[in-house]
């Protein structure tokens, strides 16, 4: 990967983005990229986009500037991919493929690396962590230290998953020798949930299904039942990884219907089950550990689509 700021050098117009439904871990990369080109290069017009950002991440600078409508610039000279392949940008996605130079960062195993420039370490529990090792230390203010802290500590469950490494900590660390309330952005953003996502999963969990003899479970919530609890799919975060922590379970699968007639499947898996593999049979992809795909039909349908994958899967 070439320098970030050689890349950009000569460029009027940046464009940054990242997946759709974007999480901790895409903000955080998308947003300090953006604060780190806004302050290296005043006179270049710099945009981001991406969906509607959650709550829980107003703590990040200039988070308001994010473009949520996907108003094109005249021209994008440079358009950068984070934290997913281009294919799973959204409305992005015609942006990105109009830009004279494409850069693709990631850490996802199944990002083929599209771009003119790429750089997909797998092996890395984040997208911010990436990104920092791109930064130069003594440019990283702040605002963008609290940027890849955020990131780094939702994609690595606050460094409980398998996917932290030690250098991850040691990154971590150099974060927090900035000026951050670390303890509340950790609080606030990661563990707190409002009283519409506590009712959610709380529902989840009253319902949830044993498969395999327990080794697997299942959370389902279907469209009539969201409307019923009076919560929408931004409630439902969280869940998927409180059924991984059922004890004995190796799989943990929950699943959400959609108005466009999917089924959103989450997965969480322990190390002998490989959860792109299950992903990856729909379309879907992620990491060994935490992946995602849709799945057409309500929950019933798919879950019929999605039930002899589990099991060869399973063993």
């Amino acid at each position: 990967m070439t320098d970030i700021l050689k890349l950009c050098e000569h460029a009027e117009y940046i464009g940054i983005s990242g997946h759709i439904r974007p999480d901790g871990d895409c903000v955080g990369s998308c947003m300090a990229l953006y604060l780190y080109l806004k302050k290296k290069l005043p006179d270049a017009h710099v945009y981001v986009y991406l969906e509607k950002a959650a709550l829980v991440f107003t703590h990040i600078t200039r988070i308001n500037e994010i473009d949520t409508e996907y108003r094109p610039a005249p021209r994008y000279d440079v358009f950068f991919c984070l934290d997913t392949e281009p294919a799973r940008l959204g409305r992005a996605e015609s942006l990105y493929r109009s830009a004279a130079v494409k850069v693709n960062i990631d850490h996802h195993q199944t990002n083929p690396g599209d771009g003119d420039f790429s750089l997909v370490r797998p092996e890395v529990g984040s997208c911010a962590e990436v990104l920092y090792e791109l930064l130069p230390p003594e440019d990283i203010d702040d605002e963008m230290a609290l940027a890849l802290y955020l990131g780094i500590i939702h994609d690595t469950g606050v460094f409980q998953y398998s996917n932290t490494r030690s250098q991850t900590l040691i990154i971590a660390s150099r974060l927090m020798e900035r000026h951050i309330d670390f303890p509340r952005l950790i609080q606030e953003s990661f563990y707190q949930k409002t009283w519409k996502e506590t009712q959610a999963m709380a529902w989840v969990l009253m319902h949830t299904e044993q498969l395999f003899d327990g080794r697997a479970a299942l959370g389902h919530i279907t469209m009539k039942e969201m409307h019923d609890l009076g919560v929408s799919t931004s409630d439902l975060s969280g869940i998927v990884s409180e059924l991984r922590n059922i004890a004995g379970v190796e799989c943990a699968v929950f699943m959400y219907e959609l108005p466009t007639g999917v089924c959103r499947v989450s997965l969480r898996t322990g190390e002998n089950v490989d959860a792109t593999k299950i992903a990856e049979r729909f379309g879907g992809g992620g990491h060994i550990r935490a992946a995602g795909c849709n799945i057409s039909g309500c929950f019933r349908e798919a879950y019929e689509r999605l039930k002899p994958v589990l099991a060869e899967m399973m063993g």
